[in-house]
């Protein structure tokens, strides 16, 4: 019998894929979280699978997002970006990478992790909604808008409530998954 999903990943691969193994888990590792929170902040305005397809090239790109290195990039690294077509050449978000990196260690120095901060608005325990479709979900929340305020306080960019409330469901903050969907439970 096949496996019930949400019904936003269905017919692509590599959105069941991600969907399968990724979405909705919980994370709780600095990297994986700067990864998402980069990805995420790429996906303002456009769709994710559009990122998800880019991924492996925006690892590349960005020195598998290595925000010590990232911090540091020169102008000369910053051209080099806008110009590889294998990313969002978008100088905004170009830019915004390298000022999230920064204030990514800043909150790393202040909390011990950017982990410590992120889930300490919710007390390290994910928020289990009880969607029965995924098209109930709402694109932001008071809570994704206080991150949003809050990560804007501290200098980072292009962090809107509603890219913060993508990164909470991406990262397992909020369990997001359709209640008959196979990896409700398992999340």
């Amino acid at each position: 019998m096949e496996k019930h999903r949400c019904g936003w990943c269905l017919g692509d691969p590599i959105y069941e894929a991600y969907h399968d193994t990724e979405w909705g888990v919980p994370v709780k590792d600095d990297d994986t979280l700067f990864e998402f929170l980069i990805l995420e902040t790429f996906q303002a305005g456009l769709s994710w699978i559009t990122i998800l397809r880019k991924r492996d090239n925006f690892r590349k790109a960005f020195d598998e997002f290595d925000y010590k290195k990232i911090a540091n990039y020169q102008q000369e690294k910053i051209d080099s970006l806008l110009e590889d077509a294998g990313i969002i050449r978008n100088k905004l978000k170009v830019n915004a990478t390298v000022t999230n990196a920064k204030a990514f260690m800043e909150v790393q120095k202040e909390f011990g992790s950017f982990s410590n901060y992120i889930w300490g608005f919710v007390d390290g325990k994910p928020i289990k909604n009880a969607l029965t479709n995924y098209k109930s979900a709402p694109p932001k929340t008071d809570l994704s808008d206080a991150i949003s305020k809050d990560l804007k306080k501290r200098g980072f960019k292009f962090v809107g409530s509603t890219v913060i409330y993508a990164h909470m469901q991406a990262t397992g903050m909020v369990n997001d998954h359709e209640v008959n969907c196979f990896r409700y439970n398992e999340v």
